[in-house]
Parts: C-alpha cells; sequence; structure tokens
C-alpha cells in the first residue's frame, strides 16, 4: 500500500494503478485499494475499469455514498436509466424518499425495455410500500408480474398488499393465479393458512401437509375428536410450538372444557407472552361462561397489544360497569386515559381509586399533580398530606410540598393584602 500510494502521490498513476491491481488480487473485497482503483481509472480515463470498480464497491457496501456519486457523474450523459436508478439509490440513502420515488419512476420511462426496466420497478414498488402508498404499490406489483412470473415472491408481496387494502379474498386469488400459472406449489401451505383465516376449512384441508393446520382444518370443521388425534400423533414433535398448545386449547374450548383450555393457554403464553391471541383465547372462553367484567378486560388486553388504544379503552369501560371496585381495572382506564390526555377524565378515576383504596400512592400523587396543574394548590396539599402521613419518605412530597405550600401562599387573599398594606398587618 505504501508502495502504490507514493507512486501515486508522485503522479507515477500507471505503475501505481499496476501496484493496486495486485493488491486486489489478495483483497477482493476491500473497498479501499476498489476505491483508489477507481479513482486512478477515471484519471487514466479507463472509464469502463472506473465503473467495474465502483460496481462492485457498492456490492461490498451498498450504501457507499462517494461510489453511488461517481456513477451517476459517469452516467449522466452515457445511461440514462442507470443514472436515474443510482441517483435514486442515493437519495433513498439520504432519506429523501419523494425524490428517489421521482427518480426510479424516471429510470422506468427510460429502461430499454421491461426486463432492464424491473429493477427500478422493485424498488419505486418498495417505496411505495414504504410511504402507505399502498394501491401504487399494487399496481407496480401487477406490472412486474407481467415480466417476471417466475418470482413467486411478486406473488407473495401482492397478497400482502391485497390482504391490507381490498382483503382476504384478494390475497387469496392472487396466490391461486401464482400457484396454478406459476406452478408455485411452495404456496400450498401459505393458501391453506389464508383458507383458514378465510373460513374455508375444506379448501385448506385438500393443501395442507402440515399436522397443525389440518388439526386447525378439523376444528374448524366441527370434526374436533378427529383433530384432536392429529394433535396427539403430533405431540411429540410440537409440544414447543406455540400454535400446538392453541389448537388444543381450541379443542378443549369447544368441548366446553373451559379449565383445561385456560392451562393450555397458559402454555402458550409462555412461548409467546406478548401475543394477544393469549387475551383473545380467554375472551373468548369468559364470554362462553357468561363472565362479562372478565371477558371484557380481556378484550381491554388484546387491543392494547394490538395498538388499539381507543377500542380497549371502551372495553375497560364496559368492564367497569360490571364491576366498579377492582383496583387494577381503575388503575388501567386512569393510566389510559392519560395517556391520551384526558387527565380530567383520568383524575376521576384516581379519584374513585383513592375512595376504594385510600392509601394508594400512585392515585394520591396523580391527584395532587392534577390539582396542581389546574391551580388549585389547597387540594394538591391535601392530597400530598395524606400522602406524607402513608410515607413519611415519599420524594414526590419531599420535593414538592413545600414548594406547593410557598405557592398557594404567594397566590391567596392573604398574600394580597400582604403585599399592600405589609407584613405587619392585625398586629
Amino acid at each position: 500500500m505504501n508502495i502504490a500510494e507514493q507512486l501515486e502521490q508522485n503522479e507515477k498513476y500507471d505503475e501505481a494503478y499496476a501496484e493496486y491491481k495486485k493488491m486486489l488480487v489478495k483483497k477482493a473485497d476491500d473497498v479501499e485499494i476498489l476505491t483508489k482503483l477507481a479513482h486512478l481509472a477515471l484519471i487514466l480515463e479507463k472509464k469502463e475499469d472506473a465503473k467495474l470498480y465502483y460496481a462492485k464497491i457498492l456490492e461490498v457496501d451498498p450504501s457507499n455514498i462517494l461510489a453511488h456519486e461517481q456513477l451517476i457523474d459517469i452516467f449522466v450523459h452515457e445511461d440514462k436509466f442507470k443514472y436515474y436508478l443510482l441517483r435514486g439509490n442515493l437519495h433513498a440513502l439520504q432519506q429523501q424518499m419523494s425524490h428517489a420515488r421521482n427518480d426510479y419512476k424516471k429510470a422506468i420511462e427510460h429502461a430499454k425495455d421491461p426486463q432492464e426496466a424491473l429493477p427500478a420497478r422493485y424498488l419505486y414498488a418498495g417505496l411505495c410500500e414504504g410511504q402507505g402508498k399502498l394501491t401504487e404499490a399494487i399496481d407496480e406489483y401487477l406490472k412486474i408480474s407481467d415480466y417476471d412470473e417466475k418470482n413467486p415472491v411478486v406473488y407473495l408481496k401482492l397478497a400482502e398488499l391485497y390482504e391490507k387494502t381490498e382483503g382476504l379474498v384478494s390475497a387469496i386469488k392472487i396466490l391461486e393465479r401464482g400457484r396454478k400459472d406459476g406452478g408455485f406449489k411452495e404456496f400450498d401451505e401459505i393458501l391453506a393458512g389464508y383458507y383458514i383465516r378465510n373460513s374455508q376449512p375444506e379448501k385448506a384441508l385438500e393443501l395442507t401437509k402440515n399436522d397443525l393446520t389440518r388439526a386447525r382444518a378439523l376444528f374448524d370443521m366441527d370434526k374436533n375428536d378427529e383433530g384432536y388425534a392429529i394433535l396427539m400423533k403430533a405431540k411429540a414433535s410440537s409440544e414447543k410450538d406455540k400454535q400446538f398448545h392453541s389448537l388444543l386449547a381450541q379443542y378443549y374450548f369447544q368441548k366446553g372444557m373451559t379449565e383445561d383450555a385456560f392451562k393450555e393457554i397458559d402454555e402458550y403464553a409462555k412461548l409467546d407472552p406478548n401475543s394477544p391471541l393469549i387475551y383473545q383465547m380467554r375472551a373468548l372462553i369468559y364470554e362462553k361462561k357468561g363472565d362479562s367484567f372478565n371477558e371484557h378486560v380481556n378484550w381491554g388486553k388484546y387491543n392494547i397489544i394490538r395498538g388499539d388504544k381507543d377500542v380497549a379503552i371502551n372495553e375497560y369501560l364496559t368492564a367497569y360497569r360490571f364491576n366498579d371496585r377492582d383496583v387494577d381495572l381503575i388503575e388501567t382506564i386512569a393510566a389510559l386515559l392519560e395517556s391520551e390526555g384526558d387527565k380530567t377524565k383520568a383524575s376521576e378515576f384516581y379519584e374513585r381509586l383513592s375512595d376504594i383504596d385510600p392509601k394508594n400512592k400512585l392515585a394520591l400523587q396523580k391527584l395532587a399533580e392534577f390539582r396542581e396543574s389546574i391551580g388549585d394548590n389547597q387540594g394538591a396539599i391535601e392530597y400530598m398530606e395524606r400522602l406524607k402521613e402513608i410515607d413519611p419518605r415519599n420524594k414526590f412530597v419531599n420535593d414538592n410540598l413545600e414548594k406547593i405550600k410557598n405557592k398557594a401562599e404567594n397566590s391567596g387573599l392573604g398574600a394580597f393584602f400582604k403585599k399592600i398594606f405589609g407584613p405587619r398587618m392585625g398586629m
């Protein structure tokens, strides 16, 4: 490297170029050597070599800005397709997604034929999807499917997008088309899963070779004992599979064996503790048992995990109508309302929490904070005094009580008269 760099500094570019090429034989993926060679190739007017070296850099380091910029300069007047494709990649690396989309679109327009346009179409479709322009993404993948019909990924991507926009039926249709026209037998299990979700267990049973999927299809067809028999055969190899436990829970649920169903849900939860399915299954069991309180509590938890806070709050409020003394529920509702910015409504539930559990530290602190926020310093002091009785070393109280007392003193009528007549008033 030292010899090559010295030759380069002495402007002996041909010799430096030859030295770097020797080094590249031993380190074919070295970005520093490739960069030196590409730079010297441009100096020596070996443009084709420069293209190869910069392209190799992007193979090794796809986010290399310099290589993108140099290739863009090379292709600007030579090949508009590659120019816009590379410029789109550069804009994407720089998080300028709207510019990248425009560049990919121009690259498609400048491609010499549909096959050359495919890389730009894939990138354009991916960006559309990333920006939430799902209809545009679908249109682009459909165009891709006309020219890259042997690529199963296109159909899988279309199925995913159709499910988000038009629903399961459209997703199923595109996979059926791929299976029929493209001969993609690997779609069988994926399609079987879609059929299950679309309440078509008979079709799922025709396609699947998977024991757990077969059992699920049979359960959905009310052939519980047949499905159970398959499950038991698969038990040894599937006991660590969360789907096995969810299916066993489904079997017990359908047979009215609710306690056994709960046990299987607990086993499922050990394997996937953050799954919303845990609470969905529990909610359905409580509904069957006629336990409306726990049914709606679990629907609330289900929607929290799914990120739908508004629905969750409604479920928790429904549960509250069945039991308005459950401390955990009241605390959950208050915290959710507070997180959604409704502090007034949240304070009502913290008040309720304080009534039921007078020594609840969280409720007293939240009520003190709320009272201070609306200018009721005296109310804040009362809650903090109660909190101090329960917890004399409470950090919140120690940090704030005296400050609020001073604020209350300085903001009342006493402070007004004191300011006018001075501290000797009333003596």
